[in-house]
């Protein structure tokens, strides 16, 4: 299997650290540009993407602002931009996505997003169209609502109080505070990322994931959320664009599949059809690091092979 580490400069001037993996004797059969979460970074999907390489389709995925080691280069971890962050990080998959149409000019790309990542390509599908063949949607989140638009307000005063770039232990804890509240056993403040502990211990100890971000960060995300919930703004998505929704039934992001569930409505409601979608039996928030992940990834494998089985 081969590997590729690289940087792009993105129009605003800012280095984007991007990864691809690729089988090195196989024409591909399609690409997965992928969209990491949260404090954390592109490298810990290294065996899913060589699950994926084995099968013909290469991966490109990209340490998003004020993470791994996009963040590390900036000296800034948890931060996105100092305006419009959000909007930056999704300019940023479609500058890379562009990148990856040039060099596979003639190969399917898909566009997959895991909890932050899988907002920032709802804004992405929102925004572009014919670029990508179909999505893949890990571990999001439904509509916050008025808690929303409430902790927008107390980042917007944390972070006239405080700076954009200092971090936000308040925000931090309202976030994730309470996410290992339905978890009896839990051990670490992490459990509630997936039931395999050796997993959880990987997380705590990398020194590029959990870390707290900022007041900006959370005004930015909090700033996403709301927009990419507005119908006006759901109803712009291609009608015929395929989706592929998965969660874990334990998991505290997607609300226990409520919030999850009150996506995929809002976007049938919006004539978007094409839409599949797994619910994972006591799975948490990481289903690609849980103990089933190979059920998962065999899953994935099998929803890009049917697309573009359909599409032949």
């Amino acid at each position: 299997m081969g590997e590729q580490d690289l940087w792009l400069r993105m129009s605003d001037g800012h280095d984007v650290f991007v990864k691809k993996w690729y089988e090195e004797k196989k024409k591909p059969t399609a690409i997965l540009q992928l969209s990491h979460g949260m404090a954390e970074h592109i490298k810990r999907y290294h065996e899913f993407a060589n699950s994926l390489a084995s099968k013909g389709i290469v991966v490109f995925g990209n340490d998003h602002r004020g993470h791994g080691e996009t963040g590390g280069k900036s000296g800034v971890l948890g931060f996105f931009a100092e305006e419009n962050g959000f909007e930056r990080a999704v300019d940023d998959l479609k500058e890379i996505n562009c990148v990856i149409h040039e060099q596979y000019p003639d190969t399917p790309v898909f566009l997959m997003g895991h909890s932050m990542g899988s907002f920032l390509v709802r804004r992405f599908v929102q925004r572009y169209h014919n670029c990508i063949h179909g999505v893949i949607i890990s571990g999001t989140g439904g509509n916050p609502g008025f808690m929303g638009k409430l902790g927008k307000t107390l980042a917007k005063s944390q972070m006239r109080k405080l700076g954009n770039k200092t971090e936000s232990p308040l925000m931090n804890k309202l976030t994730f505070g309470s996410n290992n509240k339905k978890i009896a056993d839990a051990e670490t403040e992490y459990d509630w990322l997936t039931r395999d502990r050796n997993e959880v211990k990987k997380y705590i100890d990398d020194p590029y994931c959990g870390y707290i971000a900022t007041t900006g960060f959370y005004y930015d995300l909090l700033s996403g959320l709301d927009i990419i919930h507005k119908n006006n703004e759901v109803n712009k998505i291609d009608k015929n664009l395929p989706f592929f929704f998965f969660s874990g039934d334990q998991d505290p992001v997607g609300n226990h599949t409520k919030g999850v569930i009150g996506v995929i409505e809002q976007f049938k409601k919006h004539g978007i059809k094409k839409i599949d979608y797994t619910f994972y039996k006591e799975g948490r928030h990481e289903m690609l690091n849980e103990t089933n992940r190979e059920e998962v990834t065999n899953d994935i494998i099998q929803w890009i092979e049917k697309q573009l089985s359909i599409s032949c």
